[in-house]
């Protein structure tokens, strides 16, 4: 999940590269919403075995309420620290 700043714009996505994707949002190399919202900031991620299971979660969680994804943000990060020095 990223965002924009605590407790602003959120995005989910998968990815099979995370560092990379990570790093083409940030530079603004992917043209669309996290572009056109500032949304570079790896607050939240989750690791999955399979592509699948991957895309099942990413179903599911953009089905949540934003309620709900803070919350989970809250729970793992709750100073909102990006997150993308973890995974490089």
């Amino acid at each position: 999940m990223l965002a924009s700043r605590k407790n602003g714009t959120l995005y989910i996505g998968v990815t099979g590269n995370l560092p990379v994707r990570v790093a083409q949002h940030k530079s603004g190399a992917v043209d669309g919403f996290t572009k056109t919202y500032g949304v570079t900031q790896l607050v939240w991620f989750e690791r999955h075995e399979t592509m699948e299971s991957a895309i099942i979660r990413e179903k599911q969680m953009k089905k949540w309420n934003r309620a709900w994804k803070i919350r989970s943000i809250m729970r793992g990060n709750p100073e909102w620290c990006d997150l993308y020095s973890e995974i490089v």
